[in-house]
């Protein structure tokens, strides 16, 4: 499964993206977030010096950090990067769900698709807070979500009692699958189960689409604390690499 997964988050860049040798760069114009700014590399990429260099100079010329994000192993990848200074940042736990365990939600917590302006705009708030995102969540953070559904992704928006508490997404189909992804809870909220609910009702959303999802996590307990109970496993790992 590790290689469609591959393919499907090149995919998710593809429009719009810069071709720099081996490499797929998507650079966003209104934020400098490296989460937002990386260049993935084609299945079995071997990388010239001159390649890695050209790549460097796509990324300093927008004034963004040089980052890549792909699924190992790449030695060829790995090493090249390497000898041009690049560094590990994460090494970010791949899942994938065997069968879905629907968690119990907290009293008053209702979720539902984020399809207004309003609500999009709430998801990104907390996306954002939650993430610890500088500035204040705006117009193009909403278009970004409008590109999602324009694709065919989903935003969900959780409120406890009425007040935006929690968000996620899941992006569009590519090739039988859907990536999980954005979980996010404000932390007043966080240690009630939202995060889980959230993730739950989106997996379900994709298999009831007739596809198979998946994520990325940080290693930092969630994979057994969160998205294990829910019938996710760990398949891989995704590497996040950038030259400071």
């Amino acid at each position: 499964m590790l290689p469609r997964i591959q393919d499907n988050l090149r995919e998710s860049i593809r429009a719009g993206a810069v071709r720099v040798g081996p490499f797929l760069a998507h650079f966003d114009a209104h934020s400098d977030n490296p989460f937002m700014n990386y260049a993935v590399p084609d299945d079995g990429a071997e990388p010239t010096a001159a390649e890695v260099e050209d790549l460097v100079t796509a990324f300093r010329k927008r004034s963004r950090t040089p980052r890549l994000e792909y699924l190992r192993p790449a030695a060829p990848v790995d090493a090249a990067l390497a000898a041009a200074g690049f560094e590990v940042d994460q090494l970010l736990p791949m899942m994938a769900l065997d069968e879905l365990r629907v968690p119990e939600a907290p009293t008053g917590l209702v979720l539902g698709p984020a399809t207004s302006d309003e609500d999009l705009l709430a998801a990104c708030v907390v996306q954002n807070t939650a993430f610890g995102v500088e500035g204040t969540a705006g117009e193009p953070d909403v278009a970004r979500q409008r590109e999602l559904l324009r694709e065919g992704g989903v935003v969900v928006l959780a409120r406890l009692g009425g007040e935006p508490v929690g968000a996620g997404s899941h992006t569009a189909p590519r090739d039988g699958l859907a990536q999980v992804a954005g979980i996010a809870v404000l932390p007043a909220f966080r240690g009630r189960g939202i995060a889980s609910v959230v993730c739950a009702e989106l997996t379900a959303r994709v298999l009831a689409a007739g596809l198979r999802p998946f994520l990325e996590t940080e290693p930092d307990g969630k994979v057994t604390r969160l998205y294990g109970p829910l019938g996710y496993r760990v398949i891989g790992e995704s590497a996040s690499i950038s030259l400071r």
